[in-house]
């Protein structure tokens, strides 16, 4: 069953930094664009960070020069490095293979200011 799990969320004070995972299953996940949103409660889906099935990388302005996305294909993980984090940046994190449209369950991310 193909599948996507995130994990690294938690409460983090604001400044601080967290390591978001989302480990896929099945073929293609090596190759595919994976992408991480966020939805933070009462607003719509934004897209954080992404790997394009072309490798490169793009990120939401919002999180520029903060955040990373960084893929290892050995562990079948896409990583979301996040430092200086801020209050605003509070939402659930989601992880997108965007080849097959398969979303994680999501990882919850606080920041206290």
């Amino acid at each position: 069953q193909v599948q996507l799990v995130e994990s690294g969320g938690g409460l983090v004070q604001a400044g601080g930094s967290l390591r978001l995972s989302c480990v896929g299953s099945g073929s293609g996940f090596s190759t595919n664009g994976i992408a991480w949103y966020r939805q933070a409660p009462g607003q719509s889906y934004e897209l954080v960070a992404m790997f394009t099935s072309e490798g490169i990388t793009k990120y939401g302005d919002s999180v520029k020069g903060r955040f990373s996305i960084l893929r290892d294909n050995a562990k079948s993980t896409v990583y979301l490095q996040m430092n200086s984090l801020k209050p605003e940046d509070t939402a659930d994190y989601y992880c997108n293979d965007v080849q097959r449209g398969i979303w994680g369950q999501g990882t919850q991310v606080t920041v206290s200011s």
